[in-house]
């Protein structure tokens, strides 16, 4: 069968890549195309565009950029008819991806998305338009079925596949020997150069108040590289794609909001989460958003576990302060690790892009 996969930023470039080598063993004549990165390209998805070509974030970086947006989406409709999918295959990256939906049921297409939009967050009652336009969605966090459930839409919970990623992690003895002679703090400023830009900067303020450690950026290859440049004013390693072997030595994290922090708290790694946008964009969030917190490490225990800095809290001396407190071997660092210990368990078990691959093959055998 042929599958249209789209996905708009790193992280969801991991899990395409690894939902393309599920589906592979399901379906032995399985073709595929779309919007990926170099991940899902390695692993056999024929690149449409880079999904760099497409993604922008932010609410006021989206508005400004409507007319680049609304062209990548025609584009990307073209494209899909001119490939003629079984399925088209939707990874997260909301805003694009529904209006894909949406349009891929008008044509009779099969609409299948992996991720679902945050529309637990922010205007829930977009539940009702992914009920319409979606034929199977495929959930990554528990409580999004429940959710889902409000809205009449029975939806598959198929676990985070996060935990197969880290799971199949290898350490490198190189990477370990060369980093052996201090504790390391990783600094992970995101996958984007808008959250690289507004980041790092601040983050690596904290460099000079915290000299007995060693400080590594985990940086990212399909940026560009003077954005790392202050990293590198500061004395900072910059190490590219290699950020699990990066959170596997850190003794503390300062974690941009996103995937990442998930990924930091199964590495076991005590952490800060930092936020900090746009004015206009965060002031549009703070109007709709819906949750208490931002980082999917809180989301996903209910409560606070790890120490959220947003917007103007995002500040060199509050984070100082916190940085201080989980550095230290005290109640504070032991409590978020015991926390970590059963946030792992509710993430749940490994082997999601499997399960997710054969219920896809399943829902479309069943179809013929």
């Amino acid at each position: 069968m042929r599958y249209y996969l789209i996905c708009g930023e790193r992280s969801g470039d991991l899990h395409t890549s690894r939902l393309v080598t599920a589906l592979k063993q399901k379906d032995q004549e399985a073709v595929f195309r779309g919007i990926g990165g170099e991940l899902s390209q390695a692993n056999g998805l024929e690149l449409y565009r880079h999904y760099k070509d497409v993604a922008v974030m932010g609410a006021w970086e989206v508005f400004v950029k409507l007319p680049f947006i609304f062209k990548r989406i025609k584009e990307t409709k073209a494209d899909i008819l001119r490939f003629k999918p079984d399925a088209v295959v939707l990874v997260d990256f909301g805003g694009f991806n529904m209006k894909i939906a949406a349009w891929a049921h008008e044509q009779g297409l099969k609409v299948f998305y992996y991720i679902s939009p945050k529309v637990w967050a922010w205007n829930t009652g977009r539940a009702h338009k992914i009920k319409r336009v979606v034929d199977r969605m495929f959930v990554i966090l528990s409580f999004e079925k429940e959710f889902f459930k409000q809205f009449d839409y029975d939806v598959d919970y198929v676990g985070n596949p996060l935990k197969d990623a880290v799971a199949d992690f290898v350490p490198d003895p190189e990477f370990i020997k060369q980093y052996s002679d201090k504790q390391v703090i990783a600094v992970l400023p995101g996958s984007r150069a808008q959250e690289v830009t507004q980041m790092l900067k601040t983050m690596l303020e904290m460099v000079p108040a915290f000299p007995q450690y060693k400080w590594v950026v985990a940086g990212v290859d399909n940026l560009d590289t003077s954005l790392y440049e202050a990293a590198k004013q500061a004395g900072v390693d910059v190490i590219y794609n290699q950020t699990y072997q990066l959170l596997n030595i850190s003794r503390a994290a300062l974690v941009t909001s996103g995937t990442a922090t998930l990924e930091t708290a199964l590495f076991h790694v005590p952490q800060i989460v930092c936020y900090k946008t746009s004015s206009i964009t965060y002031f549009l969030g703070k109007m709709v958003i819906k949750v208490p917190f931002i980082s999917l490490v809180n989301l996903i225990a209910g409560k606070e576990v790890v120490k959220e800095m947003i917007q103007s809290d995002f500040e060199p001396k509050a984070l100082k302060t916190e940085l201080s407190k989980l550095l230290a071997e005290g109640e504070y660092r032991a409590t978020m690790l015991k926390e970590y210990e059963v946030l792992s368990q509710k993430v749940g078990d490994k082997g999601v892009s499997e399960k997710t691959a054969g219920l896809m093959v399943e829902y479309l055998i069943g179809e013929e």
